[in-house]
């Protein structure tokens, strides 16, 4: 999995972003409008695509996307 995949899956799976708005340093939260249900949606993305379970901590340390991927990264390696 590359960035650009990631990236890929996070626009398609949410309808108001835009097609190459998200790029790896943006802020993931000032994107669109982060609450529980985006965050429950982006949990269950990452859980089917990439079979690694996300938990609030995870958001709470990442700024960007790729802060995100890196711990998806990581925590696929487990």
């Amino acid at each position: 999995m590359g960035i650009e995949e990631f990236i890929l899956k996070i626009e398609s799976e949410f309808e108001d972003l835009k097609p190459g708005k998200m790029k790896p340093e943006s802020h993931f939260r000032e994107i669109f409008d982060w609450n529980s249900v985006n965050a429950l949606t982006m949990i269950a993305l990452v859980d089917c695509e990439y079979d690694v379970m996300l938990v609030a901590e995870d958001f709470q340390k990442s700024k960007t996307v790729l802060d995100l991927y890196k711990i998806i990264e990581t925590k696929s390696k487990e």
